[in-house]
């Protein structure tokens, strides 16, 4: 059963303030006990990302997971499902979770044997595999790669979210290399992009992301404008909330 316009516009505007377990309730409710495999996807994508934010939820997001998985019927649909079990685990890696490295990098190199060059799961999967490089390989050059990849992929395709991360991501990485012009460039698009979609969780760590690309006073403004954002939220991503409060 697809979702209707106006239940993904419920789901969008939930998601975007860091509701996903309200939002993937509502996926549930609209597979009507026939899971559809999009729809199990996003649901998924749902949980897997409140996992990233909050540092919660991981039982529910796997339970989301092997339903997805189960109800796959096409390589493109068991490559997305692979992609994000590899984000999941790199999820529970990189937070400190638990060490699921192996997991990761093992489910992304299946999706990547699954979708096609040309698939439109494919932008999400290479910036998922920069993720990798740059944060647990510690490998910039190949991280910057990907992530040029994925970001012409995604502007290709119009995924102006992706292409936010994507931004950031690049971004972070001129930061690293001492170029402010450009590391500067792109956080304020990557912020541009969030505020134009209205992905409230995701202004925050845009706008600390900017901060350190700029001096003081400037960076102070971009931080505290970040702190009143996650205090919104609830605390919301927890991993910004630890860094502000340090």
């Amino acid at each position: 059963m697809a979702v209707g316009e106006t239940a993904e516009a419920d789901v969008w505007r939930l998601r975007s303030r860091g509701c996903w377990a309200e939002a993937a309730r509502l996926l549930k409710d609209s597979m009507d006990g026939a899971p559809e495999p999009r729809v199990a996807l996003q649901r998924t994508a749902l949980l897997v990302e409140q996992c990233m934010f909050t540092s919660a939820g991981w039982s529910e997001a796997e339970d989301a997971l092997r339903l997805a998985e189960a109800v796959a019927r096409t390589d493109a649909e068991r490559g997305e499902a692979a992609c994000e079990r590899g984000y999941l685990a790199y999820a529970s890696t990189v937070l400190g979770v638990r060490d699921r490295a192996d997991e990761a990098r093992a489910a992304l190199g299946r999706s990547a044997a699954l979708l096609e060059p040309d698939s439109p799961g494919r932008p999400l999967l290479d910036f998922r595999r920069g993720l990798m490089a740059e944060h647990l390989a510690r490998n910039a050059p190949a991280a910057r790669a990907a992530y040029r990849r994925a970001h012409a992929g995604a502007t290709a395709r119009g995924d102006a979210l992706l292409t936010s991360f994507t931004w950031r991501h690049l971004a972070g990485l001129a930061l690293q290399d001492g170029n402010l012009d450009e590391a500067r460039h792109g956080f304020t698009e990557s912020l541009r992009l969030r505020e134009s979609l209205g992905y409230l969780v995701g202004v925050a760590p845009a706008l600390s992301a900017l901060a350190d690309a700029h001096p003081e006073p400037d960076a102070s403004r971009l931080r505290a404008e970040a702190s009143r954002l996650v205090q919104l939220l609830g605390g919301i991503p927890v991993w910004l909330s630890a860094q502000l409060a340090a």
